[in-house]
């Protein structure tokens, strides 16, 4: 009944609906099965009509850029939702606010703040992913978080009810929010500080610079794959695992990144279950060598 009433939605508003759809395009790890409806709205009203449609009959999971998830193999039992490039709009609100949309990308934010002498986005340039995604993971590199700049969020939940929260009603962790889970962010407002756009400009570069003389770049990866254990220890993850676990450790043709310990790659045809094997043999390694628990920081969708 559910697919037959969202071919009928897919008719009637020519929608961007499809069924049975490969996701391994869609995520840095290049790996993964099909989702059994993928919809891609191309507008507010389009999204809005869907959920109040849907009626949360199934899973529903919000993909922005693919850039910190991990698909299984099968097909995924639900929709995902992968908000167009009609979410992506930036505009200034008065002289150091900035509204960007959820579906824009960080460094185009970072860009945007540039562009405006608007200081205190210089870090977001170095993060891959979307806005949307930075602020559910509570993005941050350098000393400094999403929760440094968000004012406020604008959000539908999945019945169709939209919502605004202000910051002050968000608890921030470290690289995650604890918000409703059936909130999907269309919107946010942030603010930084005037600068100088020469300074805004050479800090961009210099985080820039740090981070490809460390991190891996142009290859099958999701970025860090756990996150710093800072309730356990001052010892960064990355110094963890290369402590624990071999440099050549390989399942299929997952592995880790020679550059940075906590990048776990793709080498060519890995599948969910080479990664998830690579992922299960590190947390056990760096347990049983330090006896510290490591946690995912990389979202691997059920």
């Amino acid at each position: 009944m559910l697919i037959t009433d969202i071919k009928e939605f897919k008719k009637k508003n020519n929608s961007d609906i499809f069924f049975d759809y490969d996701v391994k395009k869609f995520n840095w790890f290049n790996i993964g099965g099909k989702s059994k409806i993928f919809f891609k709205p191309k507008n507010l009203k389009e999204l809005k009509d869907f959920l109040i449609l849907y009626s949360n009959r199934a899973k529903i999971f919000i993909l922005g850029m693919g850039s910190n998830v991990l698909f299984k193999d099968e097909i995924y039992d639900g929709v995902i939702i992968k908000l167009s490039k009609n979410f992506s709009s930036l505009s200034k609100l008065e002289n150091d606010k900035i509204i960007a949309g959820s579906s824009c990308s960080q460094k185009q934010l970072s860009e945007f703040a540039l562009q405006n002498g608007i200081g205190g986005f210089e870090f977001m340039f170095c993060i891959p992913g979307s806005v949307g995604g930075g602020i559910k993971m509570n993005s941050g590199c350098f000393g400094r978080e999403f929760k440094d700049t968000l004012i406020s969020l604008q959000c539908i939940d999945t019945s169709g009810i939209l919502k605004i929260i202000p910051s002050n009603k968000i608890k921030f962790n470290y690289r995650n929010i604890e918000v409703d889970e059936n909130l999907i962010f269309l919107s946010a407002t942030f603010k930084g500080n005037l600068l100088d756009k020469s300074k805004i400009n050479l800090l961009m570069h210099e985080l820039a610079e740090r981070k490809n003389n460390s991190q891996p770049s142009r290859i099958k990866t999701s970025g860090s794959t756990f996150k710093n254990p800072i309730e356990q220890t001052p010892i960064k993850v990355w110094r963890l695992i290369q402590d624990s676990v071999p440099k050549d450790i390989n399942f299929g043709d997952a592995c880790i990144s020679d550059k940075h310990s906590n990048f776990f790659v793709n080498k060519n045809k890995a599948s969910f279950e080479d990664m998830n094997a690579l992922i299960n043999f590190v947390q056990k390694s760096v347990k049983k060598k330090t006896g510290i628990n490591i946690n995912l920081e990389i979202k691997i969708v059920e």
